[in-house]
Parts: C-alpha cells; sequence; structure tokens
C-alpha cells in the first residue's frame, strides 16, 4: 500500500527539519569558519529501487558518510562530501592544501565524520524533542563498497514497501564559492507511520481530522 500524506502534513514534516538543519548550520559554520546557507529540504516517496539507483550515482562522485537512527525509529542518514569539499574543508579546517581527490587519510576522514556527526545530531536532537520520540544516532563512520547491504533493514525487509527519503541540500559559502553537500535522511515504513500518526494529533487547521 502506497503512503500518503497531504499539503499540511508535508509542510509540518519539512519546518521540522528546517528548525533542525537551521541549528546544526550554526555548529558547521564555527567549524568551517564560513558563512553556511541551508536550501529549505525537498521531501520525496521513492521507491527501494529508485533510491539505490540516486546512492549510485552520488557513491560513484562522493566520499560517503553513514549514521544509523536507533530507537523508537529506524532509519539512516547519509552525507556525500565531493572531491571539492573535502578539499575545501581539509584546507580550512586542517591547514592542508590538497587536490579535489576522494582518496583521503585519516585526519580527513576524522573531520567528515565529525562534519556528518554534528550535522545529523542535530537534526536527530530536534525530531526527538518535537515529535517526543526516544531516539538517538548511532556514530558515524565511511561507508566503503556497496551501500545497499548497509540499507537492508530499510529496503530488504518490506521491498515493496516505500521507505521515505528526505532529500536535503546544503550549502557552505564564503565570498568566493558556493559548494553544494547533499544529505539524505531514510525512514522505513514502520518508521513514517509513527511520525503522521503522531503529526495527526497535532490540533492544526486543515489537517483533515474531525474537530
Amino acid at each position: 500500500m502506497d503512503l500518503l500524506m497531504n499539503d499540511l502534513e508535508r509542510d509540518i514534516i519539512r519546518e521540522i527539519l528546517n528548525i533542525g538543519l537551521a541549528r546544526a548550520a550554526d555548529s558547521f559554520a564555527a567549524i568551517a569558519q564560513e558563512r553556511v546557507l541551508l536550501e529549505v529540504p525537498s521531501l520525496e516517496l521513492v521507491r527501494a529501487g529508485d533510491i539505490l539507483k540516486l546512492i549510485s550515482s552520488y557513491q560513484s562522485s562522493h566520499v560517503a558518510i553513514q549514521s544509523d537512527i536507533k530507537g523508537d525509529f529506524n532509519g539512516t542518514t547519509l552525507m556525500f562530501f565531493s572531491g571539492q569539499h573535502v578539499q575545501r574543508l581539509s584546507k580550512v579546517c586542517l591547514r592542508m592544501d590538497v587536490s579535489e581527490d576522494l582518496q583521503i587519510n585519516e585526519m580527513q576522514e576524522s573531520l567528515l565524520l565529525e562534519i556528518s556527526n554534528i550535522i545529523t545530531g542535530a537534526l536527530v536532537t530536534q525530531l526527538a524533542n518535537i515529535l517526543k520520540a526516544k531516539i538517538y544516532g548511532a556514530p558515524p563512520r565511511t561507508a566503503h563498497g556497496s551501500l545497499a547491504h548497509s540499507l537492508d533493514s530499510l529496503l530488504e525487509t518490506h521491498p515493496k514497501m516505500q521507505p521515505l527519503i528526505f532529500s536535503v541540500i546544503t550549502q557552505f559559502s564564503d565570498q568566493n564559492s558556493n559548494v553544494e553537500l547533499p544529505l539524505m535522511l531514510f525512514f522505513d515504513r514502520e518508521t513514517f507511520d509513527k511520525i503522521l500518526t503522531i503529526i495527526r494529533t497535532y490540533d492544526l487547521p486543515g489537517n483533515g481530522l474531525p474537530a
């Protein structure tokens, strides 16, 4: 069965993400030593096969950092750092002049893990506070090899179901450049049902519930 949500429910979820991302941006700005601009997140329902194609296209040209969400919700975040990200962050944060190379050393890997931890941690904390859920983010890790296996719990357990993808694009920028930093937030069918159930208890006009 397909998942359905109305425009108000979609807007509420987007706003929850916006609040979490705004807090993440402040922390990230302190590390990157520059302004951080965040685009309004898009929210899509995508079937498993399309998800894997999208992930593969990013993974071929980015370093992928993964962090699982545990507790009341079951999900995963993926952040994708391009060679340009690695070069820029290495220069600003590590004082290293490197090429746009996806072959990273231990210090660079630690930096990307810390950035992912800050951004995804802020999102998880915000979701926990607003939705009154007991959730936490597992320590991030560099995703080596195919990501399909690491997403089995979301995609393979119920392959006919639609997991929820929040596709979020963040930007960190200075006066000379803008660099997009893709972040994906995945939830399985059961978790999405829980989120919608919570949102539908809100006493808001237009939520489709009887007064």
